[in-house]
């Protein structure tokens, strides 16, 4: 097998055709958090196709100092004047990174403004309202794209190009990690990821989402069942069902991907995919500051992969971006990610019968 000759085939960017513009994409930031100012916006800066242009968050002064940081930001308000209409002739498109509970809202004004909408995952808390964000999309004819990284990972990318080409024969296992400690890396205990309403969920719903997408993704398949196990062990995480889970997504043709996630366990992540002639890995994987690492196994020798190492954000606001200056539909759109919604909510119900769902 020239492992070689596979990999010099590999375009990260199949994608592109437009590599720059004198009309960039305006993006308005929509919650001004850490993540928005220490991976969105730079990224954002660094690419060739986008700039962001509006901050919005809860607190005027936040959004103020954070814009007095950007060259390109024009305006700073807040959420009420965002929904309001205000700037809205100073941006094309909105990232949405609010608490998962509180995207809707943002989504909805965005569509009804004639905005595409690039919202973070998970969608929402809820399917009932994963569901309307979808339809207030059609409703206004309004692009929208769920933020997956890994869709643009070259890493991840050149893992799916190996097994479509039948490089490890037929996928058999998938297995899928992603655990952090949460209140080391945000040391607050009041954060929203540990209220159930507004995060719909913890470990699985945050971090379970990595391993579960990333499975499909590599598969090009949606799971038809799933099995599950969650519990919440430290005080910390009371008002949650998750400080940790796992849970097997049954896909067609008796495939089978087993997930685990933790947001209070060492800091670790990686995909597999076990074939019946060979298996790829991609190991760290999921976080975006971690070099990412791809392995490809088969016949007895293992194979170190070369790619280049990318900003995992930059690629994904490119990617968008592209899509709309191509007038392009981007893909995961709202049904992909309703899918996971509905995958992950089935992992609860599950672990709470001690049962296996089905999805339809």
């Amino acid at each position: 097998m020239a492992v070689d000759a596979l990999a010099d085939d590999f375009d990260r960017r199949d994608w592109q055709e437009i590599t720059e513009t004198d009309d960039p994409v305006r993006f308005a930031m929509v919650g001004v958090g850490w993540w928005t100012r220490e991976q969105a916006m730079p990224a954002v800066a660094n690419g060739d196709l986008c700039e962001t242009t509006v901050l919005v968050s809860g607190d005027r002064d936040k959004a103020a100092g954070a814009a007095e940081e950007s060259p390109t930001v024009e305006r700073a308000i807040t959420y009420d004047e965002f929904h309001e209409g205000a700037a809205s002739d100073a941006y094309d498109a909105v990232y949405v990174v609010t608490p998962n509970a509180r995207h809707l809202p943002f989504v909805e004004t965005a569509a009804g403004l004639d905005k595409a909408v690039l919202c973070e995952k998970p969608m929402e808390a809820t399917v009932d309202r994963a569901e309307r964000m979808v339809e207030v999309c059609d409703e206004h004819d309004a692009t929208l794209m769920v933020a997956y990284r890994m869709h643009t990972e070259p890493a991840v990318r050149r893992a799916k190009d190996f097994i479509d080409d039948g490089v490890i024969g037929d996928p058999v296992f998938v297995n899928g990690n992603m655990t952090e400690p949460i209140l080391e890396l945000v040391p607050d205990p009041d954060q929203w990821r540990l209220d159930g309403e507004l995060s719909g969920g913890c470990a699985v719903m945050d971090v379970g989402l990595y391993p579960l997408n990333t499975s499909r993704f590599l598969l090009g398949e949606d799971p038809e069942r799933v099995r599950g196990t969650v519990a919440s062990v430290q005080e910390e995480f009371e008002d949650v069902p998750d400080e940790h889970g796992a849970f097997q997504l049954d896909f067609p043709d008796h495939v089978y991907a087993v997930c685990t996630a933790s947001q209070n366990a060492h800091m670790a992540s990686h995909v597999s995919v076990v074939g019946t002639e060979g298996r790829v890995r991609v190991e760290p994987a999921f976080y975006p500051w971690d070099d990412r690492a791809l392995t490809l196994s088969r016949g007895g020798t293992t194979f170190d992969i070369d790619f280049e190492q990318i900003d995992q954000m930059e690629e994904e606001f490119e990617y968008f971006s592209h899509c709309l200056l191509a007038g392009e539909e981007p893909y995961p759109d709202g049904e992909h990610g309703l899918v996971d919604i509905e995958a992950i909510k089935a992992v609860y119900e599950a672990a709470e019968t001690e049962s296996t769902v089905e999805l339809d």
